[in-house]
């Protein structure tokens, strides 16, 4: 049994469109027909999801959003009793979005013909990743699948917390930067074109700024076209160089190096690191395979290649804080908190502390770095437009000068 799209007509020749389980299109097609209505299309959620998901640009995902309220209410049936089945059955009917809705139909399909809750899940990996599937898989072993829901819930919950404060906390200086750059670009385009015209006749040699102001002026008039069509092709080029994995494990290497930037990104790929970490071995998940699925979270490719040599090593017998030590990129406090719960068997609790460390430290880091970059962004414009006003009146000045 699986789980089908639909679009059909009904007797009034309105579009309908909706999910039902059966065994094949054909059969849905019937059970469509026994309801009144037509059938136009007939699709498996599965192989639409699959089909989406084998080329990179078409792959759609659901929020993280939209995936932790999905967890969460998974994670308050089962543990208020609901059997599995019911659980996905009532979360597909309680969500407002068809594909939310039609992807836990295909997955409750899947558990109705036998198989785990992992293997289920696994039917659409754009949707739910690999940490999540094995945190499930890990729940089911163990007979705690409402505690495993809890867990994953908080984390989705918390991620997007986490991004949505950086994404507040960015929103302003960026909306900053792109108003003083248009506000540049209509003074030299525009203004400075009509206010220089003034002077062009009376035969009086302009000041140097005027004259540079000038030259800048009729550059940006003359090639402002072929400006912005560079930079189409310098983005454009540089993500089709960065696509490739080797281009984009050098530049990610070169970023640790970058001393403002290398800070930010060691420390928010550490507290992702720690916090899936301590959420795979709190569900049981062996500690090799935990730091195998845990280095996907990180998106840098030198950490997440560091964190993957390392359990390499752990599976030969090293300790988990000697061979992330030993890459140079993870934060001392890291370090010392995953070692101190390595020392006293409390890994879990260690690796959540970091993770809560690291977090705190991300959001210290933006305030910081905005409480700089605002105060200097506003005077760097206003030291522009003071230049800008300065090279217009000093002709100005002259001609007074002139007439005394």
């Amino acid at each position: 049994m699986g789980a089908f799209e639909y679009t059909a007509l009904d007797a009034s020749g309105r579009l309908q469109k909706g999910v039902l389980e059966g065994d094949t299109p054909r059969q849905v097609r019937q059970m469509l027909r026994e309801k009144g209505l037509s059938p136009v299309a007939v699709e498996g959620v599965a192989a639409r999801e699959s089909k989406g998901s084998g080329r990179a640009f078409f792959r759609r995902k659901i929020s993280a959003t939209d995936l932790a309220l999905v967890t969460r209410q998974l994670a308050t049936l089962i543990r208020a009793g609901t059997v599995l089945e019911e659980a996905l059955k009532a979360v597909a009917e309680q969500s407002e979005k068809a594909r939310i809705k039609s992807i836990m139909m295909a997955v409750r399909s899947k558990v109705l013909e036998g198989h785990s809750m992992a293997v289920a899940l696994a039917e659409f990996p754009s949707i739910f990743p690999e940490l999540y599937q094995s945190t499930v898989d890990a729940g089911e072993q163990a007979g705690h699948l409402d505690v495993v829901f809890e867990r994953l819930a908080d984390y989705t919950e918390f991620r997007q917390q986490l991004r949505q404060k950086m994404m507040l906390a960015l929103l302003y200086p960026v909306l900053l930067t792109v108003v003083a750059l248009l506000v540049v670009a209509a003074l030299l385009t525009y203004v400075v074109p009509q206010v220089v015209t003034v002077f062009e006749n009376i035969g009086q040699e302009l000041p140097v700024l005027t004259r540079w102001l000038i030259a800048i002026s009729t550059f940006f008039r003359q090639n402002g076209v072929y400006l912005l069509l560079f930079f189409i092709v310098v983005g454009v080029g540089g993500r089709i160089v960065l696509s490739r994995p080797a281009m984009r494990y050098r530049f990610h290497k070169f970023l640790l190096r970058v001393p403002l930037i290398s800070k930010f990104a060691r420390t928010v790929n550490a507290a992702r690191f720690a916090r899936s970490f301590s959420i795979l071995t709190a569900s049981g998940v062996s500690v090799i395979e935990g730091m195998r699925l845990s280095a996907q979270v990180i998106a840098n490719l030198a950490m997440r290649r560091a964190v993957e040599k390392a359990a390499g090593r752990v599976r030969e017998g090293e300790t988990i804080h000697k061979t992330i030590a030993k890459s140079g990129y993870f934060p001392p406090m890291t370090v010392y908190l995953i070692a101190s719960g390595e020392a006293s068997a409390n890994l879990e609790e260690m690796l959540e502390r970091a993770a809560s460390t690291q977090e705190r430290e991300i959001e210290t880091l933006i305030a910081a770095s905005m409480g700089i970059f605002e105060p200097f962004l506003i005077l760097m414009m206003g030291g522009i437009v003071l230049v800008i006003v300065l090279a217009i009146l000093l002709p100005v000045f002259d001609l007074n000068q002139l007439v005394k």
